[in-house]
């Protein structure tokens, strides 16, 4: 188990390069297996999720290669297999191997995912999306068997709610599916964008990616001719404009694409961060002031639920209480006890109601992460505080970002990574 070090209380300056999107690259990979050719993607970010995913290919005689952001897959040679439950139940990201399978062999047998602990998060939008295709789905203790008797044939099928993990895995299995599936009430996220880009390089037929309605013609074959490159994410790219903010005194964060970031970034400014954003790229000035600001998250293009952390530690320094309504994962809060262990005084008024008062004193403390943004917010608050902070369970942290110490460290923060004895929770 590791455990981070942080010496809080130095101000950071210089600039960070944000690496590809982790949302994006967990359904690319899974993506990959649907090819009937070597697969070639850049930007990949290295993070734990991304070998976790290679042992699970490993398993289905999928080879694969990883250095400098450049992974190589090559599923030619696929066999079906039993997938090891230990790197399934490390990453909920991996039930995208039933979209992928299902569309491949038409069948798939995937243990019960694992991942964040952040709430409910079930299943049944894309056993919805599968069952429409004509597959029929069993479980078996912690296992989900889908079959496809009679093959997947394309249709119409609405979502009951918008759901990104649903949206994704119903392309997966539709895209080499007889006919044409059309998906309403689709996740609009960039990294639904991405996945249809990389199918359709290879020959998929995916129309209206990015709005909700979504239309993908079957097609038999998928062949990569290029290499596909992931697009940035936005999700650490706002963790390090908070992070800025809160803690730096002139900070550029590149590669950035503002345009997914546009609700986060109209909060920053009414919360008195005068950012100055460019095409690619947005320079965080040193901030003296800050207003309290009120945040609601909301699917994509609102506010997102995996910035409502990372955010939070910056609201300490308003003049005024700040209020955060968490609609998407209301029992996302896990973060709130540990950052008051730094001094902070926030309060889970109610289910999702999240309350965060003005805190002055921040003392380094040994913390615990819970899950990947709590982890984050925890290391921001490290950095805030006076003093040592040790946050204990960091693995959670290290899944979702991209060479986070080096990062840091060249931003002039003082962190280091160390063994922990203690066992993982």
């Amino acid at each position: 188990m590791k455990k981070l070090i942080i010496h809080g209380g130095r101000r950071l300056s210089g600039e960070v390069t944000i690496g590809g999107a982790k949302n994006s690259t967990v359904a690319l990979i899974p993506a990959s297996i649907l090819a009937d050719s070597v697969v070639n993607f850049d930007s990949v970010p290295d993070i734990l999720d991304v070998y976790n995913l290679q042992i699970i290919m490993r398993s289905m005689n999928v080879q694969s290669s990883f250095a400098n952001g450049e992974l190589m897959i090559d599923p030619t040679a696929i066999e079906e297999a039993e997938l090891p439950s230990t790197a399934i139940k490390s990453l909920r990201a991996s039930y995208y191997f039933m979209g992928s399978l299902l569309g491949r062999f038409g069948r798939a047998v995937v243990t019960f995912p694992g991942g964040d602990n952040i709430g409910p998060r079930p299943i049944d939008q894309h056993v919805k999306g599968f069952e429409a295709l004509g597959a029929e789905v069993e479980y078996d203790d912690d296992t989900v068997r889908i079959t496809a008797p009679n093959g997947l044939h394309g249709t119409r099928i609405y979502m009951d709610m918008v759901s990104v993990g649903a949206t994704v895995n119903t392309i997966l299995a539709a895209v080499k599916a007889e006919g044409t599936t059309i998906l309403e009430n689709a996740a609009k996220e960039p990294e639904i964008i991405d996945l249809a880009t990389f199918l359709n390089n290879m020959g998929a037929k995916i129309r209206g990616a990015g709005t909700d309605t979504i239309r993908i013609v079957g097609v038999e074959k998928l062949i990569s001719n290029n290499v596909h490159t992931v697009i940035p994410d936005r999700i650490e790219a706002g963790t390090y404009l908070s992070m800025a903010a809160a803690q730096g005194d002139g900070v550029l964060v590149k590669n950035i694409i503002p345009e997914h970031l546009e609700a986060f970034i109209a909060k920053m400014i009414e919360a008195g961060v005068k950012l100055d954003v460019h095409e690619d790229s947005i320079y965080v000035p040193k901030t003296d002031h800050f207003n309290a600001i009120k945040i609601k998250t909301t699917p994509f293009p609102g506010f997102a639920t995996d910035l409502q952390q990372p955010i939070t530690p910056l609201l300490t320094l308003a003049d005024k209480e700040s209020v955060i309504t968490e609609e998407i994962y209301p029992e996302r809060t896990r973060h709130i006890p540990e950052l008051n262990k730094l001094g902070m005084d926030i309060d889970n008024l109610s289910h999702g109601l999240i309350a965060i008062r003005p805190s002055t004193q921040l003392m380094g403390n040994s913390v615990s992460a819970a899950e990947i943004r709590a982890g984050a917010s925890l290391v921001i608050g490290g950095l805030m505080a006076d003093g040592q902070t040790v946050i204990k369970n960091s693995e959670h942290i290290l899944r979702g970002y991209d060479r986070l110490i080096q990062k840091i460290t060249q931003l002039n923060g003082d962190i280091r990574i160390e063994e922990s004895d203690e066992p993982m929770h």
